[in-house]
Formats: structure tokens, C-alpha cells, sequence
């Protein structure tokens, strides 16, 4: 498998991975089925994490690499929750809408104290991430985005959206070219998507009681 660390190309000065370039473009592919309410985004963000997981642990970008792993892991739990909203549903779609206070509340403060936490491991041994602060939030970030969209929670996509703002300068700092210029167009889907899904779940949302509906 060393052939997908091995360099595909060079653009603009930028060293293109084999690993980089193809993780990324499923992770593409996987935000545009998530965008459809495509229960398939699932299996798409787990093979793009794990070919990702490949170009990151041998970068020693262990919060990237472990970003990765948990991307994985929450992949599987999204499929199982999906699946069971898909049976639930009169219609069969995955329904969507806005978190409630307390839920953006304690999401914030998970993504706080969870960079804290993450960013502490890694100054406490160095050979986990040269750049632990950014590192942790990415990697936090990921979290916080991926539960939301387990959720089927709108906010998903402001989360992404904050992770792709530290995410596009460190990848391009790091040398990993294909995922800086991969992560703009992240950030032009997640804009689209975010829409998408604010306008289904206005159109579901019921009508609160004592309110014409």
C-alpha cells in the first residue's frame, strides 16, 4: 500500500499524494450524498477516512490521523442511526432540523473543553502533533460535526464550516496541497447543503401549539 503515500503529481509547487487525492475526493462525494439525505454518505466518509488515516499517520499528524479513526467509528454509528430513522419515517427520508438551545449549549461546550483536553495531550507528548491547538480543534471539530449529522442536526454544517477554517491553512502548511484546495470546495457544498437542509426543516417543522399552522 505504499504507493498511496507515494506522489501522484506536482501543481502550482504543491506536492499531490496519491492518498490525499483520492481520500478527498470521496470525502467529496460523501458531503454531496450527505446534502441528498443519502444514507450511502455513511460508507463513503468511512473509506475516505481510512484512506486519509493512511496519509496522515505517516505525516505524524496524530490529530489528523486520529480524526480520521473517529470519523470511522462515527460513519458506522451514523449508518445504524440513519437506517432506523429511514424505518421510523412515513416517507422513508432521513428527517432534519435545528438542534435545541440545550443541545447547541452542550455541543459548544464538548467542542471547548474537548480542544482543551485534546490540545493538553498532545503539549504533553510532542510526538502526537507538532501543532496541537489547531490539531485538537480540527480533530474535536470533526466530532461535534459528525454527531450533528448522525442527528440529523442542521447545525452539522456550521460545524463544518468552522473546522474548514483552521483546516485549509493547516493542510496546505503541512504539505497536504489536495486537501487545502479540496477543503474550498468543502466549504462552497457545505454553504448549498446548509440551505438545503434549513429549508426541509422549516417546511417540517410543526406548528407550535396556539400558532396558525
Amino acid at each position: 500500500m505504499n504507493w498511496l503515500n507515494a506522489e501522484a503529481f506536482t501543481a502550482f509547487d504543491q506536492h499531490i499524494k496519491w492518498s490525499d487525492m483520492i481520500g478527498n475526493i470521496i470525502g467529496l462525494a460523501a458531503l454531496a450524498l450527505g446534502w441528498k439525505r443519502s444514507i450511502w454518505t455513511w460508507p463513503a466518509q468511512f473509506v475516505s477516512g481510512l484512506i486519509l488515516f493512511a496519509a496522515f499517520a505517516v505525516g505524524h499528524l496524530s490529530g489528523s490521523a486520529g480524526k480520521q479513526v473517529v470519523v470511522m467509528v462515527v460513519a458506522a454509528m451514523g449508518w445504524l442511526a440513519w437506517t432506523r430513522g429511514r424505518k421510523n419515517a412515513q416517507d422513508g427520508s432521513i428527517a432534519v432540523r435545528f438542534a435545541t438551545w440545550k443541545e447547541r449549549g452542550l455541543m459548544v461546550a464538548a467542542a471547548a473543553a474537548g480542544t482543551v483536553a485534546v490540545a493538553l495531550l498532545f503539549k504533553a507528548f510532542p510526538h502526537l502533533s507538532w501543532d496541537p491547538w489547531p490539531d485538537a480543534y480540527i480533530f474535536v471539530g470533526t466530532i461535534v460535526a459528525m454527531y450533528a449529522q448522525a442527528r440529523g442536526m442542521v447545525e452539522f454544517w456550521f460545524a463544518w464550516l468552522l473546522v474548514d477554517l483552521v483546516g485549509v491553512p493547516l493542510n496546505f502548511a503541512n504539505g497536504y496541497a489536495f486537501s487545502g484546495f479540496v477543503y474550498v470546495i468543502y466549504g462552497a457544498l457545505v454553504l448549498w447543503g446548509m440551505r438545503d437542509w434549513w429549508l426541509r426543516s422549516r417546511a417540517t417543522a410543526p406548528a407550535l401549539e396556539g400558532a396558525p399552522a
